[in-house]
């Protein structure tokens, strides 16, 4: 079985990069590893919807496949009164993600699980979720996890999702219409696309 940054257990031996990474105005340290996305700094992506997405002042977040971290730690030290919840299937990952988050001071503001989707975090429900999907990973599987977010947010909260255009960002916009009343496409930049999903209020 090849090896992907969506394995439990990555078979890759270790590499221990260390990144530093400007976002939101602030300095974050992070450290990486083989077998993970991303490793060798934040990617393009990543930083777009970091840049783009607009939290909720307290409440919930989801960090869904959180890989080493990086959004899950902005998260919670730009919205200080939010709680943020990491998950991800990756266990090297999810071990990053842990020593970052204390890295960058807000390990007390977040919760890290190994979790395939949200099968670790049932009955729970979020202000916002944010995500980098496993494109690699297949469109059954990202339109799960697209799925599985409808389901576990707030009335009223968001999805806020980044993809490439040329790999399914209209097929991806057009599966999020299914799901929420609201779709907007918040920012275009460079073949990414940054998707925002509103779920309805109930009355």
């Amino acid at each position: 079985m090849a090896d992907h940054y969506y394995s439990s257990e990555p078979g890759s031996s270790g590499e221990d990069r260390r990144i530093i990474a400007d976002l939101r105005g602030r300095t974050f340290h992070f450290q990486a590893d083989a077998g993970v996305f991303s490793k060798k700094g934040i990617d393009f992506g990543t930083r777009l919807l970091i840049e783009t997405m607009i939290l909720p002042e307290a409440g919930d977040i989801l960090d869904l496949g959180c890989g080493y971290g990086p959004v899950g730690v902005v998260s919670a030290a730009v919205a200080p009164e939010c709680r943020v919840t990491m998950v991800d299937v990756n266990r090297r990952a999810l071990e990053l993600a842990r020593k970052n988050a204390d890295t960058n001071g807000v390990a007390d503001r977040v919760e890290v699980l190994e979790s395939d989707g949200f099968s670790a975090i049932q009955g729970r429900s979020f202000a916002t979720i944010l995500t980098n999907p496993p494109i690699r990973a297949g469109k059954k599987t990202v339109y799960r996890l697209f799925e599985e977010s409808a389901e576990h947010l707030l009335p009223g909260g968001e999805l806020w999702v980044v993809i490439r255009k040329q790999q399914g960002g209209a097929s991806a916009r057009e599966k999020l219409e299914h799901l929420f009343p609201q779709v907007e496409l918040v920012t275009r930049k460079k073949g990414f696309w940054i998707l925002r999903g509103e779920k309805g209020t109930e009355r």
